[in-house]
């Protein structure tokens, strides 16, 4: 493993050169009528009932069923009772975290990994980690955001272990930035950490770090942007930190600030913060010439809702249920994260539309919907963080999760876009 304390690769690193009788027939048909009978009831009461899909819907590849994402909305639906558990185990994946080994702390439930995500109009195919590795050979996939970003490539990176073991290629000296390495398919799969993607800046008084921030909405955050160039795959997020007191600047100026009570500074809602964000980023990478000319995809996940009840994260805050909440117990309508997620969505939408040419380098992968539904998948008390003793952790994800639902939607909107659709 290479160590380095910069911050950002440079070309050279980022390319890594890791290379008989009646009575028997009576019997038989016996039990051949009784075992017809037992698997017709399970198929029609089964909570995981054999769904027959539209022939529209479905287009076929090699042998292979792929979701029509245009006949298919797969980010609205339900979560449904599903006993095969989870593709790998946390003895199975070397890679997971200590923080999200929910089972190595002490977690006992394990219902939370008997459940899949089925969108209305029809079934969402599990991750297959061959398909997956054949489609991204020789390319490069980064994520770009905060830690629940991580989290999503620490979800894929257990997933595609069980077919290809990684070579852990890289950190910096924070371990902000990591690069894996999958020789037999000349792939690299990358986190490049950034809280606001924009750059945001911590004020330090009397020596001590603050909590109060600076964030530049016409500068973007070198340490993902100078990477860009050189990725295929993007896979864009953040939203948690912009939940704290925030100065907006642009144009060389104060145009507002989250959670501050300052005169003469207008005061700024968090959600109009993330939505200048957003949009400060997308104009960055249409404009990112090299990335054009690379035909780099752009993927931005909307929203992962933390899940606290009974206080914050700081005021005693838990998440201590043990099943998903179903569609009638969700309010989206009246949810601020719903709205935020609607914020994100708007601003990719714009920038699709102003992009040249019909460029389709911008995606969404919008999992808020499905993640509002599972109080039930975090870490909470099981994480065992030695810098914050006695809090619960109801933002990141158990590995394994819920989160695995999202390389679930990864690879149909990959392979759907991949395809020219």
């Amino acid at each position: 493993m290479k160590s380095s304390s910069s911050s950002s690769l440079s070309q050279d690193k980022f390319y890594i050169n890791a290379h008989g009788g009646m009575g028997r027939l009576g019997s038989f048909l016996f039990y051949s009528l009784a075992l017809t009978t037992v698997f017709s009831f399970f198929l029609l009461f089964s909570p995981n009932s054999v769904k027959i899909l539209p022939k529209s819907s479905v287009h076929y590849d090699q042998g292979r069923e792929k979701i029509d994402v245009e006949e298919c909305d797969l980010f609205k639906g339900r979560w449904v009772p599903d006993f095969r558990g989870s593709p790998y185990t946390n003895w199975s994946c070397p890679t997971i975290p200590v923080s999200k080994n929910c089972f190595r702390h002490g977690r006992k439930d394990t219902d939370f990994l008997n459940w899949r995500w089925k969108p209305h109009n029809c079934d969402l195919p599990r991750f297959d980690a061959k398909q997956f590795l054949a489609f991204v050979r020789g390319k490069k996939l980064a994520f770009i955001g905060d830690s629940v970003a991580r989290n999503h490539m620490e979800s894929l990176l257990c997933l595609l272990s069980q077919e290809e073991v990684p070579i852990d290629a890289y950190k910096d000296s924070e371990d902000r930035h990591r690069i894996w390495y999958f020789a037999d398919h000349d792939f690299t799969l990358s986190i490049l950490w950034s809280k606001f993607l924009v750059l945001g800046e911590e004020r330090v008084i009397n020596g001590s770090s603050s909590g109060i921030y600076d964030l530049y909405l016409d500068k973007v955050d070198n340490r993902w942007a100078s990477d860009l160039p050189y990725v295929d795959y993007a896979i864009i997020s953040t939203a948690h930190w912009f939940f704290r007191p925030i100065h907006v600047h642009e144009g060389g100026k104060v145009i507002g600030c989250v959670f501050c009570n300052e005169p003469n500074v207008p005061p700024m809602d968090p959600l109009d913060a993330i939505g200048l964000a957003f949009r400060a980023i997308l104009r960055y990478i249409s404009q990112c010439k090299q990335c054009n000319k690379r035909k780099m995809l752009a993927l931005f996940r909307t929203f992962s809702p933390a899940h606290f009840e009974h206080g914050a994260w700081d005021t005693g805050g838990s998440c201590n249920r043990t099943s998903p909440f179903s569609e009638k117990d969700i309010d989206y309508l009246g949810d601020f994260r719903w709205k935020l997620r609607n914020v994100q969505v708007r601003e990719i939408e714009r920038a699709r539309e102003e992009a040249a040419d019909g460029n389709k380098m911008f995606g969404v992968l919008d999992v808020t919907m499905a993640m509002l539904m599972r109080p039930d998948g975090h870490p909470g008390a099981f994480w065992d963080n030695k810098y914050m003793k006695g809090y619960n952790d109801c933002v990141h994800w158990c590995l394994p999760g819920p989160i695995d639902v999202w390389n679930d939607l990864l690879i149909q909107v990959l392979t759907k876009v991949g395809a020219g659709g």
